[in-house]
């Protein structure tokens, strides 16, 4: 497995990271737990180091599978979780009553946090969502103070503008930024990926391969369960996705000029855009697990890529990514 660096921060991680959050979230059934603890192990066995969870999926439950799962692996692994999400403390489970970054509210998480995951400090604690009610200079100050009492490794934002990623660095060095990144969906391109390369920052992609569209395994008659969000966002309506059929198009074409599926050609387009990317693509099945693996060594070319620039650049990707309540949150 090819490890990489996060930034200036010396965060050593696999190539490719574990997004762990549909193990036990956002799923209906959920997945058999002992099922998903051996998946874990099975992908630190392939070499990947780098697993991607936080409080409010289950809520609490994922951070608690992962802590289990990779428990046995201390040390040799870096967990990321996050925290912003207020939950409602009758129900115990829903962060739809807002958001929370207060500096209190963030230690209280990290001490739970590194309860649940089974360790003696977050090696990664990123702040889910931008709280427009909290300053980012007191957010990132509370991270600070957690990260000089040994809790938290390094601090990382999710969905930030580049504005806030910048005043959250003066305050802390941010390590890295994760946010929705792929072959259609590219804005982090515009004004927050010039930021982490000025400031030394690493980005980890989440949804790199447009939550399993870009696979080509998804097309207008797949049907998605209520509990999954790809139910409720404009790009995953069936008149979207088959306007969309385009950009699967023109994944398999090159695919078939390198040998590789089209998750693996979108894969590996990520990785070629600069050396301190670092996708985190979900799954929880061997077989998908060692597909996306094998897109490290799928190697596109200058050429290659310039062709699928001009390719992308003739195709109109029809369909929001978010409805607006969820829009309102992002980019801030």
């Amino acid at each position: 497995m090819q490890r990489r660096t996060l930034g200036k921060s010396r965060l050593e991680v696999s190539a490719l990271g574990l997004g762990c959050m549909r193990m036990s979230h956002d799923e209906s059934p959920i997945p058999d737990k002992q099922e998903m603890i051996a998946f874990l192990h099975a992908a630190v066995d392939r070499g990947i180091t780098f697993f991607d969870t936080a409080e409010v999926y289950g809520p609490f439950t994922n951070e608690e599978l992962v802590g289990e799962a990779l428990e046995p692996f201390r040390g040799q692994v870096v967990i990321a979780t996050k925290f912003g999400f207020k939950h409602d403390p009758d129900k115990g489970s829903s962060p739809t009553v807002g958001l929370d970054s207060r500096p209190e509210q963030i230690k209280r998480v990290a001490e739970t946090s590194l309860k649940r995951l089974r360790v003696e400090a977050i090696d990664l604690f990123y702040q889910h969502r931008v709280d427009p009610d909290v300053p980012i200079e007191d957010v990132a100050g509370a991270v600070k103070d957690l990260i000089q009492q040994g809790k938290v490794m390094h601090f990382g934002l999710s969905e930030a503008g580049a504005q806030t990623i910048r005043r959250a660095h003066t305050i802390q060095p941010v390590t890295a930024v994760q946010s929705e990144y792929s072959l259609w969906w590219r804005d982090a391109e515009t004004e927050v990926l010039p930021a982490c390369e000025e400031l030394g920052i690493g980005f980890v992609p989440f949804s790199p391969l447009g939550r399993g569209y870009l696979t080509g395994k998804i097309d207008e008659t797949t049907t998605f369960a209520s509990a999954d969000i790809r139910s409720r966002l404009p790009r995953y309506t069936p008149e979207a996705r088959k306007a969309n059929r385009a950009v699967i198009d023109l994944l398999a074409r090159i695919g078939e000029q390198k040998g590789a599926t089209p998750a693996q050609i979108a894969l590996a387009w990520l990785l070629a855009q600069k050396p301190w990317i670092v996708p985190i693509p979900g799954s929880r099945k061997l077989e998908r697990l060692d597909e996306n693996i094998s897109a490290i060594a799928v190697e596109l070319t200058p050429d290659d890529l310039r062709e699928i620039e001009n390719a992308l650049s003739k195709i109109t990707i029809q369909g929001d990514r978010y409805p607006q309540e969820l829009k309102q949150m992002t980019g801030r």
